[in-house]
């Protein structure tokens, strides 16, 4: 989160700053016409009512009580239908014993509604939750669960295959029970692996060293003071960290391979999200990381077990006028359709977005002006994702949006600290089209909202994504007319890659068209999307063929396949099962 100094904000109008900064400034002269697809709320209904505790409601101390918690879209229990995971935070105040607020694993029921089985699940933990991913990291068949912290250490979570989790951190070396992590602030995580023998791999971000007993008080200094108004300070001045990669012994165990592997080698930043994909199309899986107030980084792998740090050559490093922004969220789509891997990256409030266009060659131009102009510039962008949400093949985006100062409203400023969701429509041509206005309740919620994660919840062909809102319950939004076109489903399992497939490129070809998705753990805003890939086909009546790329090297074709349906793809084997016609 960037803090500019109150001498260097302008005095013209909120009206003209966003006419400038966008390029484009639309005004609503008529209600917007509904599109076919609707967003709608059905947390409260599906029994989605824990509260994500984070700090104050009214006014933010510290740092800690702003950034949030991620949130998951997963299978844990192998019944087909995603599941979702909750990560909590707490408050400076802390709560009596017993009291306190844990993280949430609800269980899908196949009906629309979801059940809390946190206790019986063994994963009612407290803390500064930060970051979730999952990956199946010792290739039993069962989903485990990562989660990152403030203030304690991060914890690895085996998946029993019981409905249970056992707690193995300390026996996986991922922890010492004898470290001090009161400083400790690790935020967004990933499973991938990175040196292709089978076995995940683990990713893991680092925002700063951040302890309270030396850290100033909001409005101690100019930097601590945002539009005239004293407000918690940092990141910058906050002494930095580093981002750990730790490499699966495939015994259970992971070593730390950051300084071997070159993660510690050249840039560092307050780190927040991590994105792995296989940006060059050359069958390794890169790292990017959104950094906050610093440049962000792309961690090239080198195919040799290293990475090297590239991205200020590949472009993606720094806003296209050279300045380093306060990147929050990111996602990674072919959403031009050319082959080729593009980010999105969320900022913050008085900046816009950036999409990255994959030139193909190892760089990146952000393109995010002529995608379409205007671009959140007035809202506080956090957790995105591309996702198909009306099913014509192209792929969309949904940003959530929530501003980290709510004492704002109290001194004038017209920053609204609970904001809507952005929606953007892609048109099929290179740009995007807002159509939030237009598209249900759900996306027009305000909330203060930070990671989001996307499944087909309800197994009904279309999208829905769910979002950690903080001091409030999570919105559950369900996609109503998005199945109105064809679409297919792909679920993973690795045989000589990693039993979940994570890293493996599927291209789909259908009417003329071709896609291309990577299943990948983490992403978003510190959060999880389901591992299985959705993939819209419009109105195309037949898949002509599938191309899967395993980590292993291994290529898989499939050829003449049915619309609308969900395919458990197994490595070497083809369709194991499927749900549909």
């Amino acid at each position: 989160m960037q803090l500019v100094p109150s001498s260097r904000v302008s005095t013209i109008s909120r009206r003209d700053f966003l006419a400038l900064t966008s390029g484009l400034f639309l005004v609503q002269t008529q209600a917007p016409v509904p599109s076919p697809v609707q967003f709608v709320d059905v947390a409260q209904e599906a029994g989605i009512t824990a509260i994500n505790v984070n700090g104050g409601d009214q006014r933010k101390r510290y740092i800690i009580e702003s950034t949030g918690s991620g949130i998951a879209f997963f299978d844990y229990n192998n019944d087909g239908f995603p599941d979702i995971f909750m990560v909590n935070g707490t408050t400076l105040d802390g709560f009596p014993s017993g009291k306190q607020p844990t993280n949430h694993l609800f269980r899908n029921n196949g009906n629309g509604k979801f059940t809390d089985v946190t206790a019986q699940a063994g994963l009612a933990h407290s803390g500064w939750g930060q970051g979730v991913c999952v990956g199946d990291y010792d290739n039993d068949g069962w989903l485990d669960l990562f989660i990152t912290y403030y203030g304690q250490r991060n914890v690895l979570y085996h998946n029993n295959g019981d409905g249970t989790f056992t707690d193995v951190t300390i026996q996986a070396g991922l922890a010492s029970a004898d470290r001090d992590y009161s400083s400790h602030y690790s935020t967004g995580c990933a499973f991938l692996d990175y040196d292709r023998d089978g076995w995940l791999d683990l990713f893991v971000a680092h925002y700063t060293e951040f302890d309270l007993r030396h850290t100033p008080a909001p409005g101690a200094y100019s930097a601590c003071r945002w539009k005239g108004v004293p407000v918690f300070c940092g990141p910058k001045g906050l002494p930095l960290s580093h981002n750990r990669l730790y490499r699966n012994n495939g015994n259970g165990t992971f070593s730390d391979v950051s300084e071997v592997a070159g993660i510690l080698n050249g840039n560092q930043g307050y780190a927040f999200s991590v994105l792995t994909a296989d940006f060059r199309n050359c069958g390794w899986q890169d790292i990017y990381v959104s950094c906050d107030s610093t440049p962000s980084l792309l961690y090239r792998n080198n195919g040799d077990g290293t990475f090297s740090e590239a991205g200020l050559a590949a472009g993606v490093a720094y806003s296209d006028a050279g300045v380093a922004q306060a990147g929050m969220g990111i996602a990674a789509g072919d959403y031009d359709g050319d082959g080729f891997l593009d980010i999105f990256k969320t900022n913050f409030i008085d900046d816009s977005s950036n999409l990255y266009h994959n030139n193909g060659d190892g760089t990146f131009t952000d393109v995010i002006a002529s995608a379409g102009g205007r671009f959140n510039a007035s809202f506080m962008g956090w957790g995105v994702g591309f996702f198909d949400y009306d099913n014509d093949g192209w792929p969309d985006v949904l940003i959530a949006n929530g501003h980290v100062y709510p004492e704002l409203a109290a001194h004038g400023v017209d920053e609204p600290y609970r904001q809507r969701k952005i929606l953007y429509h892609n048109r099929g041509n290179g740009k995007f089209e807002d159509a939030s206005l237009s598209s249900g309740p759900g996306i027009l919620l305000k909330c203060s909202s930070r990671g989001v994660a996307f499944a087909d919840f309800d197994q009904d062909g279309d999208v829905d994504c769910v979002i950690n809102n903080q001091n409030d319950v999570p919105t559950l939004l369900r996609n109503e007319g998005g199945n109105r076109q064809h679409w297919l489903s792909i679920q993973t399992v690795g045989i000589k890659s990693n039993r979940a497939g994570i890293g493996t490129r599927v291209k789909v070809v259908s009417g003329g068209r071709a896609q291309i998705d990577e299943v990948r753990s983490g992403g978003s805003y510190i959060s999880q999307s389901d591992l299985r890939l959705h993939f819209g086909l419009g109105k195309a009546t037949r898949v002509d063929w599938i191309e899967l790329r395993w980590p292993s090297g291994r290529v898989d074709r499939l050829r003449d396949l049915p619309v609308d349906a969900a395919l458990i793809v197994q490595e070497g084997k083809g369709i194991i099962a499927q749900r549909g016609p």
